[in-house]
């Protein structure tokens, strides 16, 4: 029966991560907050490997409306 407890602990983990995934709740609060007073709209990316961040990212606008350009405005 202790042979099984591991694999219980670690399906129980797996869980709890993949429900953290799917209700959006990856980065800390004080994360969020930063981003929120920024108005930060773009795209995060983070490699994990064997619990460690190896490396992460951003694409700052990703989700930003083109500007219309002044050569388009009648003067």
């Amino acid at each position: 029966m202790i042979a099984v407890q591991p694999y219980e602990n670690e399906e129980k983990s797996f869980g709890e991560f993949r429900r953290k995934v799917r209700s959006a709740e990856v980065l800390s609060a004080a994360m969020e907050r930063l981003l929120r007073n920024l108005h930060f709209s773009g795209k995060l990316s983070v490699v994990v490997q064997n619990g460690s961040v190896l490396k992460s990212g951003y694409e700052e606008g990703y989700f930003r409306q083109p500007e219309p350009s002044l050569a388009a405005s009648p003067e």
